[in-house]
């Protein structure tokens, strides 16, 4: 179950917060229902963070200028919605203070099981790298962070080509034949005929290109604002886990200050490692006052100064932070 951070939690708005459960819904899919179902535009709705579809999952979403009288009428076969309150603002990304969870471990063999554990635990409890999960870039079909770097180089028709045409092995025999089909001839309307019915978003763009023969920068706009931006957040996340590894690979530690290193502190500020203040540095991080960070490439470069316009990411994450 994922938290609202303080700022917009027990505020009062025009946004209605609701507390969204589903059962093996991917939730742009469960967005686009809810919507339907409610007579309003999908954008009317936001989140803070999108769950995994095979799952039982439980988080909350905020709806524009909908009454708790709409939401007690509401009915969605595995999908239910429950309302904890309102906001003056749309949840968005960014706004979550945590994320709790459990992990089943099944099939475990060995007889130092208790021993392994005890050191996973142990190493668990100082710091695990921070990476970015294969959630963010596609469980199934990995491949959103390069829809995204497409985008930025304005390579659109290879974007929806890769987004529609490009198959996965644990997909259907029928969906594999279909995409790889249109990624050869580049035919909508053949593909469209044989896409099924549930790839809705595939299907939309498709649809859009029948239309609009060579458009596919407007095919792209078929797909859900928070979708589309998706693809170049994820690409922002796959050069962080890249240069997260290229750290570990140097031998640089996930708590061991080397000049040049970027700092988070616990109120927000940040500060860079130079040879001079590394002793106190250290001390900062052994009390866990701050924490090394990696800026996420954006628009905007890392100042050298004290401040900053790029938005930074801690290298590594708390046992403490889960469960």
């Amino acid at each position: 179950m994922r938290s609202l951070s303080k700022e917009k939690a027990g505020s009062t708005g025009p946004y209605l917060i609701c507390r969204l459960t589903k059962t093996n819904w991917e939730l742009q899919h469960a967005v686009k229902e809810i919507a339907k179902r409610l007579a309003i535009s999908h954008r009317r709705i936001g989140w803070a963070g999108t769950k995994d579809k095979n799952a039982k999952t439980t988080q909350l979403i905020s709806l524009y200028k909908i009454t708790p009288e709409q939401i007690a009428a509401f009915s969605l076969k595995d999908i239910t919605l429950e309302v904890v309150g309102s906001a003056n603002e749309q949840l968005s990304l960014g706004d979550l203070s945590g994320n709790r969870f459990d992990l089943v471990i099944r099939e475990a063999e060995g007889s130092d099981l208790a021993e392994r554990v005890a050191a996973v635990t142990e190493a668990a409890g100082r710091a695990l790298p921070n990476y970015f999960g294969l959630q963010r870039f596609g469980v199934i079909r990995p491949l959103t962070h390069r829809i995204g770097e497409l985008i930025l180089h304005g390579e659109y028709e290879q974007a929806v080509v890769t987004y529609v045409g490009e198959a996965f092995p644990h997909e259907s025999e029928q969906v594999k034949a279909v995409r790889t089909h249109f990624a050869g001839n580049r035919d909508p309307l053949l593909a469209l005929k044989e896409m099924p019915p549930q790839m809705s978003f595939e299907r939309s763009m498709l649809s859009y290109l029948h239309s609009h023969p060579g458009d596919y920068a407007g095919a792209l706009k078929e797909l859900p604002p928070k979708l589309l931006s998706m693809f170049v957040s994820a690409f922002q996340s796959y050069l962080f886990n890249c240069a997260l590894s290229d750290r570990l690979a140097q031998g640089h530690g996930l708590a061991e200050p080397v000049p040049g290193d970027r700092l988070i502190f616990l109120n927000g500020r940040t500060d860079t490692v130079t040879a001079a203040n590394i002793p106190a540095v250290k001390i900062h991080l052994a009390r866990g006052r701050c924490n090394i960070a990696l800026f996420m490439p954006g628009k905007n470069a890392p100042d050298s100064s004290a401040g900053n316009d790029a938005n930074p990411r801690t290298l590594k994450c708390k046992r403490d932070h889960a469960r």
